[in-house]
């Protein structure tokens, strides 16, 4: 997994790239009718129910626009909230207010939609000890944004990258010979170039879980669409002598009964591809 340096820094080069695209040469509605020196406060308005999630985030924003702005949190990320609660005030120049709402309103809107259906499966997850995990099913270019959600709303993160995790799939196994030469390749990979990389392997059926559980050093076996009586069975060949995590549409009906079935992990790729937008408005006051 990346350092929480690396992720600061993604989180960073977001703000930098949102505001460039929003901003460019100047916010001229307000630039054209609001003094320099006027002076504004505004209040984050929840339209909505759920996990509110990026409180944090936005602090970073009007930060990154205005250092003198000023920031009254009311409720934290994490927190349920609903209709007509104000989440925080911010108070400083009403330009800076302005250059900076939408930026915070897009990224809160969404890392809430997020934490609010990752907090979903984790309820329904309760008394399993299955956790959740997100996927690399991320918009492109706020990842770090999606992950940090999905961590909001009580689920964990899976790799964060290409870079930062072995992960051989379908298409790895088959391009390279099939499960034990995709390992062994990767084993060898890794020895060569001096790299601490743990290996997660895809197995499609039961007979490739055995292949795989024939070479040491694989840390998780992906049981990537297996049904429930598969499942169990592989969990069961699987043991302790790796992690298990369980893939492949899996959803609000069907999450519970692949917990129960014993795996370690789920990982879901609708926390992120599929979630409907918090209504959230940032208002003057």
């Amino acid at each position: 997994m990346i350092s929480q340096a690396q992720f600061q820094h993604e989180v960073d080069l977001i703000i930098s790239n949102a505001i460039r695209e929003d901003v460019g040469d100047g916010d001229h509605s307000s630039l054209a009718c609001i003094p320099a020196s006027a002076m504004g406060k505004a209040k984050l308005l929840v339209k909505d129910e759920g996990i509110i999630a990026g409180i944090e985030f936005a602090k970073q924003v009007f930060a990154y626009i205005d250092d003198e702005m000023e920031v009254e949190t009311l409720i934290g990320d994490g927190s349920k909230v609903s209709h007509g609660d104000i989440a925080f005030y911010v108070t400083g120049r009403s330009q800076s207010i302005l250059k900076a709402e939408r930026l915070v309103l897009n990224a809160m809107q969404r890392m809430s939609a997020i934490a609010t259906k990752t907090n979903t499966y984790v309820e329904l997850l309760k008394g399993t000890g299955t956790k959740i995990l997100d996927t690399r099913k991320t918009t492109p270019g706020i990842r770090a944004l999606e992950k940090w959600a999905v961590k909001i709303g009580g689920g964990e993160n899976h790799r964060f990258a290409l870079y930062d995790m072995i992960m051989l799939k379908d298409n790895h196994i088959d391009f390279a010979g099939g499960v034990t030469k995709a390992i062994q390749k990767t084993q060898e990979y890794l020895k060569e170039t001096q790299r601490d990389l743990k290996i997660i392997v895809e197995a499609r059926n039961l007979e490739e879980i055995t292949e795989i559980l024939k070479t040491k050093g694989v840390h998780r076996i992906l049981i990537d669409n297996f049904n429930y009586p598969d499942t169990r069975k592989a969990v069961a060949m699987i043991g302790n002598q790796c992690q298990t995590e369980s893939s492949g549409g899996i959803n609000e009906q069907t999450i519970r009964e692949y917990a129960e079935c014993g795996v370690d992990y789920i990982s879901s790729g609708a926390l992120t591809h599929s979630v409907h937008n918090m209504d959230l408005s940032l208002k003057a006051v």
